[in-house]
């Protein structure tokens, strides 16, 4: 198991989408983060597993 932590700026640039986007997922709770000191902080490894779970999601929709 992972234990990188990515601040916002890394876990914008991993998922290609701009800083504003992060911010505005990770507190509609769709990106799993959490806060130190008012700044959000986010586990790679969870980030990875939402990334893999969109994917089976969109191949399953598919099959319907």
């Amino acid at each position: 198991m992972s234990n990188d932590i990515l601040t916002i700026r890394e876990v914008a640039e991993y998922l290609k989408i701009n800083e504003k986007t992060a911010y505005r997922l990770a507190a509609e709770g769709k990106l799993p983060g959490f806060k130190v000191g008012g700044a959000w902080r986010f586990r790679k490894d969870e980030i990875e597993r939402l990334t893999k779970g969109q994917n089976t999601r969109d191949e399953s929709a598919g099959d319907a």
